[in-house]
């Protein structure tokens, strides 16, 4: 994709076409922007299974004209049995099988939120069966097998092989499916249609939180139906930076949304000069900024009951002002520090009035635990990996905790009126590329797609990465380069010029005039589908 699409009647943005589409065929029915991301988020469940499952965790910030931004948290926590003595014996929780899949799924329970949420403005709520038609069609149906699911699984193959249920559904005669091949998932079809038919709670305390809870103990998980019948999703207090011409929004902890918004914060602080888009100053300006988000974040985010400061304080201005002093402008700061990997989707809504969603959906690692539910057919998140086991760890395993999340969308209000909705998948890549794609569209002048299509760099691991180098895209002037290098970054310039591994962003800015732009990452099988 090289131009920015525009669109007057409402505009969805995914990574997956399929899931654009069942969103924008939502809003072409007469469904607002919450009701489309609903529809999205159950067909890229179904469409895009090494990236999400309806058996992960979410998070919402939804905005309509004259209101504030409204959040939801929709991350689960570790369950009752999830104990250190549950793990005696290992030195860490194991990456995959059941006992990765050791917290509560809370992403099912985000949707039946924002549309309660939705309930309280909308003029003719639209029925939940008509929501998931698109999942449970493709579910039934079958959906074509990506590139990027063939890769992945071949890649991580030797981790989940093993997994109760992933050869059943995900292998084909024990083989990776190739890309083109036909992937039907019937199981999890029946499960979208129970849900459809009962309502989004079943899955909490209903008949298929009984069989979900029974299968999972059968298995060997921690996860018990009482686990499920304890959760809730919940509306939550969305954190926010103030720039010169905006307000960016990003969620609380136990999201990494606080790094986020400190990148923003810090980058305005160093002054770069709008002449140097994609120069030094530019990228070692954003770089630095993320060393910086990332050690507070490393000292402030975890269960947001336990948080050890409040995260708001270091998004003041004197506290931007005192970190933005410790960056170097011409001198790298040695790295690295601890890094989180994970695998997610993000995607995008507005509708024709004006309502703006940023939706976030994950089972942290491709394929989460590994763990398929036979019965119902949802893979499990392995999410509660990113606990320790050492019991003085900021982060440290306890029951009803909830984990560090890398999740984080993002919502910018500017001061002409303009709402930008944008976020990626990619772990520790989030904040970056956010800020990648921030500061070209808002600072640089860049268009919305090529915000998104321009090389992009990460600082840190994802993917399962072990390496905590800067990674460049190839397409960087090697003077450029060359420059970082001189500069004390260790870098690593990866071979191919669109990665994965920067992740799969996507982006929408309405205007005052109602017009909406729309860009999806030519790294994803994505697009942004308007009216």
């Amino acid at each position: 994709m090289l131009n920015t699409l525009n669109a007057l009647g409402g505009m969805v943005v995914a990574p997956h076409h399929l899931a654009a589409q069942a969103g924008r065929d939502v809003l072409l029915d007469g469904g607002n922007a919450v009701e489309a991301m609903v529809a999205a988020a159950a067909a890229i469940a179904v469409v895009y299974p090494h990236m999400n499952s309806i058996g992960g965790d979410g998070f919402w910030l939804i905005h309509r004209p004259g209101h504030e931004p409204v959040a939801i948290d929709a991350s689960g926590f570790a369950a009752r049995l999830a104990t250190r003595q549950f793990y005696q014996g290992m030195d860490a929780i194991p990456p995959r099988g059941p006992g990765a899949a050791l917290t509560v799924a809370g992403t099912v329970s985000g949707w039946d939120k924002a549309l309660e949420h939705a309930r309280t403005w909308s003029k003719s709520p639209m029925p939940l069966n008509r929501l998931l038609r698109d999942g449970i069609r493709h579910a039934r149906e079958g959906v074509v097998v990506t590139a990027s699911q063939e890769d992945l699984t071949r890649q991580k193959l030797d981790g989940l092989k093993e997994a109760p249920g992933f050869s059943d559904v995900y292998l084909v005669q024990g083989e990776v499916p190739r890309r083109g091949a036909v992937l039907r998932q019937p199981a999890l079809s029946a499960t979208l249609s129970t849900l459809a038919e009962r309502g989004l709670d079943d899955f909490y305390r209903g008949s298929l939180a009984l069989r979900i809870g029974a299968e999972l103990e059968l298995l060997g998980s921690p996860v018990r139906t009482s686990d499920l019948t304890a959760y809730s999703a919940k509306f939550v207090k969305p954190l926010s930076v103030r720039l010169s011409d905006s307000t960016v929004y990003n969620l609380p902890p136990p999201t990494q949304g606080l790094a986020s918004l400190m990148i923003l914060g810090l980058f305005e602080r160093l002054g770069i000069p709008t002449t140097e888009g994609e120069r030094f100053a530019h990228l070692h300006g954003l770089i630095e900024a993320t060393k910086q988000a990332f050690r507070e974040r490393n000292r402030v985010v975890t269960d947001p009951e336990r948080l050890p400061a409040d995260p708001a304080q270091s998004l003041t201005r004197n506290a931007l002002n005192a970190a933005a002093r410790r960056i170097n402008p011409a001198v790298a700061l040695p790295w690295p520090e601890p890094a989180a990997p994970g695998d997610t989707i993000w995607m995008g809504a507005i509708d024709r009035d004006g309502c703006a969603v940023s939706f976030i959906q994950s089972t942290y690692w491709e394929f989460g635990s590994g763990v398929v539910l036979g019965d119902t057919g949802i893979t499990w998140q392995n999410r509660g990996i990113s606990f320790s086991l050492n019991p003085t760890d900021l982060n440290a395993l306890e029951p009803g905790r909830k984990p560090f999340h890398t999740l984080n969308p993002a919502l910018a209000l500017f001061d002409d009126g303009r709402v930008m909705s944008y976020g990626t998948m990619g772990g520790e890549g989030q904040p970056q590329t956010q800020a990648a794609v921030f500061t070209r569209y808002a600072r640089f002048g860049q268009s919305l797609q090529q915000a998104i299509t321009a090389p992009r760099w990460l600082l840190g691991r994802t993917w399962g990465d072990v390496s905590t180098n800067l990674k460049l895209e190839n397409r960087f002037d090697p003077a450029l380069v060359q420059a970082l290098r001189d500069a004390g970054h260790d870098v690593e310039v990866l071979d191919q010029a669109f990665s994965d591994t920067m992740g799969h962003a996507g982006a929408l800015v309405r205007h005052p005039d109602g017009r909406i732009e729309g860009a999806a990452d030519p790294r994803s099988d994505g697009a942004a589908a308007g009216l």
